[in-house]
């Protein structure tokens, strides 16, 4: 595997444009650095095409032209003890959201149907904590065997922080994945929460893959960072080998610490898009909260760098109509699937 840097300054390429270089080299084995990541987020707008085109070259080798589907139901409502600047659920936030403890086993089943019906590969259980309690994980281990033998989907829960026992028993009912975001960089993580670090998220995260299950990380842009945390959160995710990456855009919920910021754009988007699949060339990448907002009219763009995104809403905010997502995959030219890799390809890399 080439260590090297490989410039990517504005050198003629003989008509090639210095994106499609990278990605010659990202698909040789190259892995790419924080100077290369710097370059793709304070490019030129003007290179927003060829940048999507190259990165599309890299997301065609491991899924082709699939797009899968994700549901997500948000299980437990609000009463969150964390301090999470962007969520409406913490503690610290005022935000008119409606709050509730753990749905009903009947509840969750109805949402697993609507996943089905939707087209989604994977249904996602999510619930406001710390971190679940006994009683939590025990409702988990009841209904995601009967999920799973009644409508076949895959299931992701997002429960908080957790212990190794508790991905033990996550992992013996048939949970498949576990999604718990880094958010942000280390360095920029102190700024967003401070009733848990970094390194608590790492630690569950440790646990997760020591057990086995697949890891679901990803992060927000838009909190505020410098494009290098982006960057240096995009390799992190590489190195510690997760399986599914969601990127949201953060969506400025009233009553949040964070209401106020608003910087993003849909050009800038779509560059954190592309630096996710150059930097993680064959992991799945999701399209995540506040694509609608950001991306506007460019939303279907996003589709050549990532290859799967929620259908419905999101936690506490509207998603746009499941028709919309389905003409938008349509008129791209994508096809849903429920395979995680084209046939015969799947991950390249050792470390994966």
């Amino acid at each position: 595997m080439t260590t090297e840097t490989i410039t990517i300054d504005g050198t003629d390429h003989g008509g090639t444009s210095r994106w499609d270089v990278l990605a010659d080299q990202i698909l040789g084995g190259h892995e790419l650095t924080v100077e290369q990541g710097q370059t793709i987020l304070e490019s030129d707008d003007a290179e927003i095409l060829d940048l999507m085109a190259a990165a599309y070259r890299i997301r065609r080798r491991a899924f082709g032209s699939t797009v899968q589907l994700y549901f997500l139901i948000n299980a437990k409502s609000g009463l969150c003890p964390e301090d999470c600047g962007y969520c409406s659920q913490s503690k610290v936030a005022t935000s008119p959201i409606e709050k509730y403890n753990l749905l009903s086993r009947e509840t969750l089943l109805d949402g697993a149907r609507e996943a089905a019906k939707r087209g989604a590969r994977t249904y996602c259980m999510v619930i406001s904590a710390r971190g679940p309690n006994d009683r939590e994980i025990s409702t988990v281990e009841a209904v995601v065997p009967e999920i799973k033998e009644k409508y076949g989907l895959k299931i992701c829960t997002s429960l908080g922080l957790l212990k190794p026992e508790d991905v033990t028993r996550l992992k013996a009912c048939g949970v498949d994945r576990v999604n718990h975001n880094l958010n942000t960089s280390e360095s920029f993580y102190r700024e967003i929460c401070t009733t848990h670090n970094y390194e608590d998220r790492l630690d569950t995260l440790r646990a997760v893959k020591t057990a086995g299950l697949e890891i679901c990380c990803g992060g927000i842009v838009g909190m505020g960072e410098r494009p290098l945390d982006i960057v240096y959160m995009a390799i992190a995710l590489r190195e510690i080998g997760v399986d599914s990456i969601p990127v949201n855009f953060l969506i400025p919920i009233k009553g949040t610490s964070l209401e106020d910021q608003n910087d993003l754009n849909p050009r800038y988007c779509l560059k954190v898009l592309a630096l996710t699949r150059f930097a993680n060339p064959d992991t799945e990448i999701r399209v995540a909260a506040g694509r609608e907002r950001h991306l506007g009219s460019l939303q279907p763009l996003s589709l050549y760098a990532a290859n799967s995104l929620f259908v419905g809403d999101y936690l506490t905010t509207k998603g746009q109509p499941p028709a919309a997502d389905y003409k938008m995959i349509e008129e791209m030219g994508f096809v849903v699937t429920k395979e995680s890799h084209v046939e015969g390809i799947g991950k390249r890399r050792g470390k994966h």
